[in-house]
């Protein structure tokens, strides 16, 4: 302790001698002007923190048996004030003594609108410097994690208390420290936090308006999203925020408030939705701020050096998020839009977006790619993000520098993928990373059907990670309960079976997305290359895996879609491999029994309320605009498949399915039949006659000739009664 001044070590010695609080309590007098002087270092306060006692301090904070010579007030502003001196050093602020204070702390500054409070108002001030010094150490955050400090300061700031801003900052901190679990399941403090904010952010027309758009994006990226979705009846800050934001985006307003308000609009958009644009039901709200997003985008990526336009990247994937949420939007029709306003939208997507090209092409080709800077490496994935959702849409323009780009983003994309598949494989600690591979499917689903586009795409073998990746998400949208040790499942057995947890059910969701996509592009490879889906590896590896995973997939509502495709790319994949299928191969057989229960359910009359109306049966109703297609081209592949594989309609008959599709028919009012229900079925019927002798039998005796003369079947006739 040699280092400590003499002036700090005679108080000590003084501390330490004295008899009685009362004596004590006068010395911290001279504590308060010795740790404002120079001379206090770290190991002074250290000294002094320990000759006084926490104890002692912790009494003149809480006590109410204190001396009656001064008011329990002077007491209390003493202590603190000796705190917030103590709080400056790192080792003091996270001693367990001064952590434990943190709800006394709390107490104060929830207190600051109290009668006793009103003539002394520096406790409440010396009450948050101890706070904000504490929240500057990581024991300290944790403390105010636990003992629920964020919501306390929410109520604060929403009560709009004295000194809320400190609140506000306070909370800033902890929840970009801690992110979503900043929040408790009841929502109500966020609630009022945030509706105090968006009030006092759409009435101020000063600067701190854009100073508050920064705090309000901090904060809602934090919220538990799905709590706060299913709690905004009754809340007004959406509409608050709308309008702060309207008159943001009508202003003349320069780069130092344009950036926090897109910053604000992007994560409102995350949080809430593109339908929080059109609060107003106008579109106004939205083009301009399509407009305002493209040209920043255009601005701040045109002809500059790439150093330049890295320093923007928060900007611009702020900028993005909201062109892709613009363009998934456009993309559904719900927007009803004048000529003119088609082609300005139109012409500021495309300037925006052959920018990003540029800048994208120009990164491939340099080294920033590889200078493994966590920074750039995201904005380089938030690049090939956005234009790979424009280019989902936009299939005809660019394409000759799209082809000589798409190896980079390829690369980009199989790389995330893969940096997916090995956290799912390992500890899963941390976020789960981004699969841009998955974002990419659409896009690459318009690649499949162009030449050049899968030239590339088999080139760089892509066909082998997108095999890959409908394994990955196979196994995550077929969720299977964890197993159990040995040893506690006798223990277990009576336990009600387990579900996935809400984030598996959304992990689910996206995986059925992934999948579908998937097989489309699978598809089109397999029907535009047909040599290379008889006889390259990975297509046999591919259809080996759906025949022998797909009937493992669960009955249920939500897997119907996946069910569909993965039954139609077996199909289109057996056509193709069919002279290397084994007769009664017991996958092949499982797969065709799951996929004839696919085609077989779709139309019903048992669900109509005209029992003459053949109509698509209700599981399917709900998904039948996903399902439709595929449905039509299952039965006419399955017409493709019987000459090639004959065995097959053995399945046909055994199950009741050619029997029962007649017997359906008949019932039928004539002239009712749609004309491509009709031939789907029809080609299927004759083609099972041409392939199996006992077929005649079967459908004679269901009476397929009423069936012929109803729906004017005359091939299906022709085949069975002669002419």
């Amino acid at each position: 302790m040699t280092d400590v001044p003499e002036p700090v070590r005679k108080c000590a010695q003084m501390l330490k001698g004295t008899r009685s609080d009362t004596e004590k309590f006068a010395a911290l007098f001279m504590v308060t002007k010795l740790m404002k002087g120079k001379d206090c270092n770290a190991a002074g306060k250290q000294l002094l923190f320990e000759a006084i006692g926490f104890p002692f301090l912790r009494k003149l904070l809480v006590s109410k048996e204190l001396p009656s010579d001064c008011p329990p007030l002077v007491y209390k502003s003493v202590a603190l004030s000796i705190l917030t001196g103590f709080c400056q050093e790192e080792e003091l602020a996270t001693h367990k003594d001064i952590i434990a204070a943190i709800p006394t702390l709390l107490e104060i500054v929830e207190q600051a609108d109290d009668e006793d409070y009103e003539d002394n108002l520096i406790v409440v001030s010396e009450a948050y410097s101890c706070l904000k010094s504490i929240a500057s150490y990581e024991p300290g955050q944790q403390a105010l994690l636990e003992t629920g400090a964020i919501p306390k300061m929410s109520q604060i700031y929403a009560a709009q208390s004295f000194q809320t801003d400190e609140a506000l900052h306070l909370i800033v901190l902890l929840v970009n420290k801690f992110g979503v679990i900043s929040w408790p399941e009841d929502p109500t403090a966020f609630h009022a936090l945030i509706q105090r904010i968006s009030l006092d952010m759409e009435t101020d027309h000063t600067e701190r308006k854009y100073e508050l758009c920064r705090i309000l994006a901090d904060i809602l990226i934090t919220c538990r999203r799905e709590i706060v979705n299913n709690s905004l009846e009754g809340q007004i800050w959406p509409e608050s925020l709308f309008k702060g934001c309207g008159d943001i985006l009508k202003a003349k307003i320069g780069p130092k408030q344009r950036d926090p308000a897109l910053h604000l609009i992007a994560t409102t958009l995350r949080i809430l939705g593109m339908q929080w644009a059109f609060m107003d039901d106008q579109k106004t709200f939205f083009l301009m701020l399509l407009q305002l997003a493209a040209i920043e985008v255009r601005m701040q990526m045109d002809e500059k050096k790439l150093e330049t336009t890295f320093k923007q990247a928060e900007l611009l994937t702020c900028c993005f998020h909201i062109l892709e949420l613009c363009i998934e939007y456009m993309a559904t029709d719900q927007l009803d839009l004048e000529p003119k306003e088609k082609q300005t939208t139109y012409t500021a997507l495309k300037g925006a977006f052959n920018q990003v090209l540029a800048v994208l092409t120009r990164v491939s080709q340099d080294k920033i790619r590889d200078n493994g800077n966590a920074r750039d490496k995201a904005f380089i994935v938030a690049q090939v993000r956005i234009l790979s959702a424009w280019l989902a849409q936009e299939t005809t323009a660019m394409r000759p520098a799209i082809y000589k780009l798409l190896p980079f983003m390829l690369k980009i994309g199989n790389d995330s993928f893969h940096e997916l598949k090995t956290w799912r494989a390992g500890a899963r600690e941390g976020k789960a990373p981004v699969d841009i591979l998955r974002v990419m499917t659409p896009a690459l689903c318009h690649f499949a059907v162009e030449d050049e586009g899968r030239r590339v795409l088999f080139t760089h073998k892509q066909d082998e990670v997108l095999l890959e990746a409908l394994e990955l998400y196979f196994s995550i949208a077929h969720w299977k309960r964890p197993p159990i040790p040995r040893a506690e499942r006798l223990k277990r057995m009576n336990e009600p079976d387990p579900v996935p947890t809400p984030e598996q059910q959304a992990e689910m969701k996206e995986a059925r997305a992934a999948i579908v996509a998937l097989c489309n592009i699978l598809m089109n490879f397999t029907v535009l290359e047909p040599k290379r889906a008889e006889d390259a590896p990975t297509f046999v590896n591919l259809l080996k895996y759906v025949v022998e995973n797909l009937p493992e997939l669960k009955d249920t509502p939500e897997n119907l879609v996946i069910h569909g495709n993965l039954s139609v790319l077996g199909l289109l994949l057996l056509k193709q491999q069919s002279k290397k299928v084994k007769q009664n191969d017991f996958s092949i057989c499982r797969y065709i029994t799951t996929t004839i229960r696919f085609l077989w359910d779709a139309y019903n009359i048992d669900e109509s309320n005209d029992p003459t109306a053949l109509v698509v049966s209700i599981a399917y109703k709900g998904v039948w605009g996903d399902v439709s297609e595929l449905w039509f081209l299952g039965m006419q592949t399955m017409c493709s498949v019987l000459p090639l594989v004959p065995w097959l309609s053995e399945f046909a008959l055994e199950s009741g399915w050619a029997e029962g599709i007649v017997k359906t028919l008949k019932k039928v009012k004539i002239g009712t039949l749609p004309p491509n229900v009709k031939s789907a079925y029809e080609d299927f019927l004759s083609q099972l006659v041409d392939v199996n002798a006992d077929v005649v039998a079967v459908l004679k005796k269901a009476d397929a000739l009423k069936v012929c003369r109803n729906h004017r079947m005359m091939e299906l006739g022709k085949k069975l009664f002669g002419d």
